[in-house]
């Protein structure tokens, strides 16, 4: 897998600057690597909703050293091109998750906690 350092090269080589102009985004899109450091991390940002993401937490653009402006999303798209190839959207992600017996079960707590469900209470005198 490539290093979020690597990433920001490439986008160096790309649109000019230099890789602090690009490796907090890079490194956002891979910090799920806290939590699996395999290919399943892509999971949580390396999809068309995740590149969104980015632009909410780095803004619409990037300034680079060099005073050039170029749109955060294009960063998102280099770096999951880089990695997958193509940008899948979440259901594609989805669609490859082997679903598992725990993953339906929920407890019904509606009748506990709506008052609107929940039988009277009937007081006895």
């Amino acid at each position: 897998m490539a290093h979020p350092y690597h990433h920001a090269l490439s986008s160096v080589k790309k649109w000019g600057g230099t890789v602090d102009d690009f490796i907090a985004v890079h490194a956002w899109c891979d910090q799920s690597k806290e939590i699996t450091a395999d290919f399943r991390h892509r999971a949580l940002r390396h999809h068309a909703e995740g590149i969104f993401m980015a632009e909410t937490i780095f803004g619409p653009t990037l300034t680079l050293s060099t005073g050039r402006i170029i749109p955060t999303r294009w960063v998102g798209e280099q770096h999951v091109k880089e990695d997958l190839g193509f940008i899948p959207s979440f259901a594609d992600w989805i669609k490859a998750i082997r679903p598992e017996p725990w993953m339906g079960r929920t407890a019904r707590i509606e009748a506990l906690v709506d008052p609107h469900l929940a039988s009277p209470v009937v007081e006895v005198s």
